[in-house]
């Protein structure tokens, strides 16, 4: 089958926010061409996008984070069998996760675990059919059905690995195109019950901020999520074109109320290739510099993309844009469009027709 790597381009200004904080409560940062840039880690809008799939697919379609992998086996083994008793759905679910070798003691669970619905079906399916069953058995049971969030973003095991499953998508930390420095707002607050004559402050403090321009880049192995998907040709079309939706309009919700800071992008170009993915960060090594950077940002993307294509891997198999400054690059669109022509793209150059199981 043929690789296909959808890569996504974003530019977008992020007006006085905190969207993504290190273990002072200040801004992430990163230092990138010699100097401090704005920083949202891939971790941050990860998460984001992992609750905006909550408003787009089906519960069964996704997975749960979660310390609680024994009460939901355990839901899953009473909806099935309602006759049980609760602590002895608790006592068979307990049983069933522990024979695939994950850990796990009721009431006692530390460590955080990704599993979809269909996989929790799956080992009470297991356990109620054969309370005896192996090892094998009961990791084919969790490895089987994975959920589109967990195909994409993948899951790590420690304990053993070949519970882990890879990641098709990538997702890169977004960095602002130009230098910052972080700002602090100083605020207080007034105490509704304080006596009439106490003209206090009833308690102050400050908060951490910038604003920034970010350049923002992710990347689905498409191919490779097609095979997670069960080679559904539908499940893949869906999962991508969501992707999209997600990776482009959400945002972190650090300091959201103090912030108010929902944009949407500057500008959008989604691309598809068949080579290799292709992150063009370095259209900022040199920071942008004077004032207003985001049409400033759209160029430099546009010239080094150009560079690099011409240079080095050649242009995609097919490009998307959406905003103004981009047109040059690709397909004009709006938001819209892009998520109903991207999904298919994607989908049929995995799928050729008479290829799908």
């Amino acid at each position: 089958m043929e690789k296909v790597y959808v890569d996504f381009h974003v530019i977008q200004t992020v007006p006085p926010s905190c969207l993504n904080r290190d273990d002072t409560g200040s801004p992430k940062t990163a230092v990138y061409g010699g100097v401090k840039r704005a920083r949202v880690s891939s971790q941050a809008w990860k998460h984001a996008m992992r609750m905006m799939f909550r408003e787009y697919f089906d519960e069964s379609q996704l997975g749960i984070r979660t310390k609680k992998i024994i009460d939901r086996v355990a839901d899953e083994i009473t909806a099935k069998d309602p006759s049980l008793s609760k602590e002895r759905s608790i006592e068979l679910a307990e049983k069933i996760i522990n024979t695939a070798n994950v850990k796990y003691k009721y009431g006692e669970e530390k460590t955080l675990f990704f599993m979809g619905k269909k996989q929790a079906e799956n080992l009470a399916d297991l356990v109620l059919g054969n309370p005896d069953a192996t090892k094998k058995e009961a990791q084919a049971a969790l490895n089987e059905g994975h959920g589109v969030d967990i195909a994409l973003f993948g899951r790590m095991v420690a304990d053993d690995p070949s519970l882990n499953a890879e990641a098709s998508a990538q997702v890169a930390h977004s960095i602002s195109t130009h230098k910052v420095e972080n700002e602090y707002d100083y605020f207080t607050a007034a105490d509704d019950c304080s006596a009439e004559d106490n003209a206090g402050a009833g308690m102050l403090g400050t908060v951490e901020f910038n604003s920034s321009t970010l350049y923002r880049y992710a990347t689905v192995a498409a191919h490779e999520l097609f095979n997670q998907l069960g080679r559904d040709k539908g499940a893949l079309a869906k999962a991508v074109s969501e992707f999209a939706r997600a990776f482009i309009t959400s945002m972190p919700t650090g300091k959201q109320n103090t912030f108010a800071n929902r944009t949407l992008p500057d500008a959008v170009m989604v691309t598809i290739r068949n080579d290799q993915p292709v992150n063009l960060v370095g259209a900022f090594e040199e920071p942008v510099k004077g004032e207003g950077f985001a049409k400033k940002s759209i160029l430099k993307l546009t010239d080094y993309a150009m560079l690099v294509y011409g240079d080095y891997c050649g242009f995609p198999v097919k490009s998307f844009v959406i905003g103004d400054g981009l047109s040059a690059m690709g397909d004009k669109t709006d938001l819209k469009g892009l998520i109903e022509a991207l999904g298919k793209s994607a989908a049929d150059m995995c799928c050729p027709d008479g290829d799908q199981k």
